[in-house]
């Protein structure tokens, strides 16, 4: 609300009317901004989490009942200690297998995925898989980076083994000391 006010000193200037000064009052001013910040606080939205889907294999018995992954277009990556990454693309020969630093895993799946594109002709068997095999010496925020790595990547199918160690890759992991 505004309001005049008139200056109550004792004398008047000669030839001068006493002119009233203009005072402005903000109080319903600050009322609105309090209610329209009160409202914006209680309508936005926050971020919200985002949780990433990891597929693991079903437990079974006999690992002979598996079904057994294309050779020829999966990769396996094996987690090992001190930021190192043992992968290789298709079955585990010793030969094979290749050493990495974990900043280093991202050029190495755009290669394989290009390398898979490029043997399978069809449109449908271009699709690599990627199967993620920590191993006890490997660290949680090793496996998360690696995990989005591939979503990065767009690498739709991949799987969690970290049950199912194969007698070479365990011999590899430890001739390197990873």
């Amino acid at each position: 609300m505004a309001t005049l006010n008139i200056p109550q000193s004792g004398k008047a200037v000669r030839g001068s009317a006493r002119k009233p000064i203009p005072g402005v009052d903000l109080t319903a001013m600050v009322d609105l901004a309090f209610l329209l910040i009160t409202f914006f606080m209680l309508t936005t939205s926050l971020t919200k989490m985002s949780a990433m889907d990891i597929a693991k294999p079903v437990p079974v018995d006999d690992v002979t009942q598996l079904q057994p992954y294309p050779a020829s277009k999966t990769m396996t990556i094996l987690l090992g200690k001190n930021h190192k990454v043992a992968y290789f693309l298709g079955e585990a020969e010793i030969g094979k297998m290749q050493l990495v630093n974990l900043e280093e895993i991202r050029k190495v799946i755009l290669d394989s995925k290009k390398m898979v594109a490029k043997t399978h002709s069809s449109f449908d068997d271009r699709e690599m898989y990627i199967i993620v095999k920590p191993t006890n010496t490997a660290v949680f925020k090793d496996f998360v980076d690696v995990i989005d790595e591939i979503r990065i990547n767009k690498v739709n199918v991949y799987a969690v083994d970290d049950k199912y160690l194969l007698d070479e890759e365990i011999s590899f992991m430890k001739n390197k000391g990873i």
